[in-house]
């Protein structure tokens, strides 16, 4: 994102008195204001005009004229640099942050001090430890913090998640991710920290709740001299033995966005550049059989059948993934309950891109996670 959607200093306005934020009344629409007019902010402001659940108040930019610029000549919303005001306005019950990763600490923590619901954009936080003091904040006075990992909110990630958790895959036995394409080359952040997000954001909500990445190792080369890491191939291991791979690539001639879970019964393949076909499980894969007992002196042996079944495309709902995202987050702040990509999913896409990080300075050494978050 743009280092200039919003800069500069950040107001703190407190209120002892909110033990939990209470959701408005039934019926009545939560008043939300999105912080950053840039890339991401436009988005943000389209899906929650379009929503019943919320009204939008203020869209909050210290460049006023982009702000207004983005709402349009005719719109009744609030445009303002002033963010303490916008925390000020009792008719403000969440805020949507939209701004560089840098400022996410003192904007969402000025947002939770002023007892708001926050959304943040990915990731959570510049650091772990910056995420780590968001999520202790926002639980402690009762507030929903949400992070916006987009993809998690596509009819074909929701479509992933329910044929793993259901089952119907089988145990995990790999994931693969591919990412890649002429991108643009960033300023501040290497490919890693560009591009992983999405793939880490979208395997942490599908994996089942029993199985978690437990270490990383990546790699990473810089063959243009641009003073960070423009290739790099990510490699998780989980907890029950399975492998995740991740491959991020800003050099690529060509755009490709493809994921495949393999399980012990089938194996799924998402294709995010066909729209035709984004999705196909594959009844094909290796069986082992169990281990024959031969006889008392002789060797146990173990036998390897291929099976080559039939290969079904599951019917997709088409549906703007931030237009579900919204959803969750109106759902969650009035039902009291955690979002589906809460802040601590955010905490662990932290802890990965940071393991990663470390794992690149010592050339591809394994770096352990943080068990629990």
């Amino acid at each position: 994102m743009p280092a200039d959607v919003y800069e500069g200093e950040t107001h703190t306005v407190t209120d002892s008195t909110h033990a939990k934020k209470a959701a408005r009344a039934d019926g009545e629409a939560l008043g939300v204001a999105v912080v950053g007019a840039g890339y991401w902010g436009p988005n943000l402001v389209r899906n929650f005009q379009a929503s019943p659940a919320f009204r939008l108040r203020w869209l909050c930019d210290l460049d006023v004229d982009r702000a207004r610029k983005v709402l349009g000549g005719y719109s009744t919303v609030g445009a303002t640099s002033d963010y303490a005001a916008v925390l000020a306005d009792p008719t403000v019950d969440a805020v949507a942050v939209a701004t560089p990763a840098g400022t996410h600490l003192d904007v969402a923590l000025a947002a939770v001090r002023a007892g708001k619901h926050v959304l943040v954009e990915k990731p959570l936080a510049a650091t772990y430890a910056d995420g780590a003091q968001l999520v202790a904040e926002a639980a402690d006075r009762g507030l929903t913090l949400m992070c916006d990992h987009t993809y998690c909110y596509t009819p074909a990630v929701a479509g992933i998640r329910e044929l793993v958790r259901s089952g119907e895959l089988g145990d995990i036995h790999f994931v693969d991710s591919v990412r890649i394409n002429l991108g643009l080359v960033q300023k501040d952040i290497d490919v890693m920290w560009d591009l992983a997000p999405h793939d880490l954001s979208i395997l942490d909500f599908i994996l089942p709740e029993h199985v978690e990445p437990v270490a990383v190792a990546a790699h990473g080369a810089d063959p243009i001299g641009a003073g960070r890491a423009c290739v790099a191939y990510l490699t998780l291991q989980l907890n029950t033995g399975a492998i995740a791979h991740v491959h991020v690539n800003w050099l690529s001639p060509t755009k490709v966005r493809t994921t495949m879970v393999g399980g012990s019964k089938r194996t799924l393949v998402w294709d995010d550049l066909n729209p035709a076909q984004r999705l196909a499980v594959f009844d094909r894969g290796v069986d082992l059989a169990a281990p024959q007992d031969i006889g008392d002196s002789e060797r146990r042996e173990m036998l390897i059948s291929y099976r080559s079944g039939d290969m079904v495309a599951p019917a997709l709902k088409e549906k703007e993934a931030l237009g579900s995202m919204v959803e969750e987050f109106a759902g969650a702040i009035n039902e009291g309950r955690a979002p589906l990509t809460d802040g601590r999913a955010g905490l662990r896409v932290l802890d990965i891109l940071e393991a990663a990080s470390r794992s690149l300075e010592f050339r591809g050494a394994v770096v352990g996670l943080r068990a629990g978050h």
